[in-house]
């Protein structure tokens, strides 16, 4: 939290992706903070403490998403963290997004109502 607002990390290479969340989340009293590549966001988290994530799949690697959340996880958060993903869809069918340490998927383009859904329901 910061001054009263949750504070929600969002990490995607593409601008307009990071843009839109930005925008989505300012308007519906959310701090976003922004990383353009994993290892940024490993930065941010670290020094932001944000109580939501939003990681993209594939960046400046293919598994670059994946491996963000396996380094969190592995440090002991708990906080939930949602996969970006222009194959949300499938990845929900060929892949258990559970066992790689996510609370779900967001499929590109990402519908806000959904997202300020989900985001309201996990953070209480």
């Amino acid at each position: 939290m910061q001054k009263g607002k949750p504070v929600i990390l969002c990490i995607d290479d593409d601008e307009d992706v990071l843009a839109t969340l930005r925008i989505v989340l300012e308007r519906n009293n959310y701090v976003c903070v922004e990383a353009s590549t994993a290892e940024e966001g490993l930065a941010k988290f670290r020094e932001r403490a944000p109580d939501f994530i939003i990681v993209d799949l594939m960046m400046e690697e293919v598994d670059a998403g994946t491996s963000f959340v396996k380094e969190i996880r592995a440090a002991g958060s708990q906080i939930p963290i949602y996969l970006l993903s222009s194959i949300g869809d499938q990845l929900n069918l060929s892949a258990d997004y559970v066992a790689l340490g996510l609370s779900g998927v967001f499929q590109k383009p990402v519908n806000p109502d959904v997202l300020l859904k989900t985001i309201k329901t996990r953070l209480g």
